[in-house]
């Protein structure tokens, strides 16, 4: 029986880095759309992790939740789905950067070396850096959410590259159904975690996207997302 999502309350989650504003633009037009009332809590860079937890425990007080968000957003939201399988209606995972241990991932390697630069350079040159060596939407992206979150910005990215992501094994005890967007060209949040998130997840689904659609239109992120998990239920 395909997912009725209408009246759902959804909270999405940002990636490292990111913002609620980027994820709010993501996933609100295709939920709305839907009847899903969209929560993006903002980040709290001096308590990354656990400020997702405490945002997605209290929006579970009401009822439950469609949970998700976007690289270790995704991440914990799966992992807290997992232990509150009666709180959680599904899951949108969107660029999953690594399954289990964050070693040897890019997006965490990719997120210390950042924190490094930010610590030792400060932000306006980290951020000049950046945006020689990013598409011009990324780089407009990241400068405005990595500026709202100094000088907090290199805590939050350190706590998330150390951040231990379910392993295949417990996401085989995954109970909702699950939808995973990746991006085919994106190195950073490899397409094979995604994989691997959807063989192991019972009921799971993938649609892919690339990053210049991204650019284009950052709603094809959330609607792949969206699609994939009605298809997974």
């Amino acid at each position: 029986m395909a997912l009725n999502l209408h009246g759902v309350t959804a909270v999405l989650l940002p990636g490292t880095g990111s913002d609620d504003d980027y994820v709010h633009r993501v996933f609100s037009p295709t939920l709305h759309g839907l009847g899903v009332s969209v929560v993006t809590p903002p980040p709290r860079p001096d308590r990354l992790l656990d400020g997702y937890v405490d945002d997605l425990d209290e929006a579970a007080r009401s009822g439950p939740i469609l949970v998700g968000g976007v690289s270790i957003g995704a991440a914990v939201a799966v992992a807290w789905a997992l232990r509150h399988p009666a709180s959680t209606l599904g899951v949108l995972a969107a660029l999953p950067a690594w399954t289990g241990s964050p070693e040897g991932a890019p997006a965490a390697l990719t997120a210390r070396h950042t924190a490094e630069l930010l610590l030792r350079d400060g932000l306006g040159a980290t951020i000049a850096g950046m945006r020689e060596s990013s598409p011009a939407w990324l780089a407009a992206e990241l400068t405005r959410s990595w500026a709202g979150q100094w000088p907090g910005l290199p805590d939050a990215m350190l706590a998330a590259a150390a951040f231990v992501a379910p392993t295949s094994v417990e996401l085989e005890a995954l109970a909702v159904p699950m939808g995973v967007a990746a991006a085919t060209d994106d190195a950073v949040h490899p397409v094979e975690v995604a994989l691997e998130w959807v063989s192991a997840a019972p009921r799971s689904a993938l649609r892919t996207v690339t990053l210049d659609a991204m650019g284009a239109d950052p709603t094809v992120l959330g609607d792949a997302c969206v699609t994939a998990l009605l298809d997974a239920s």
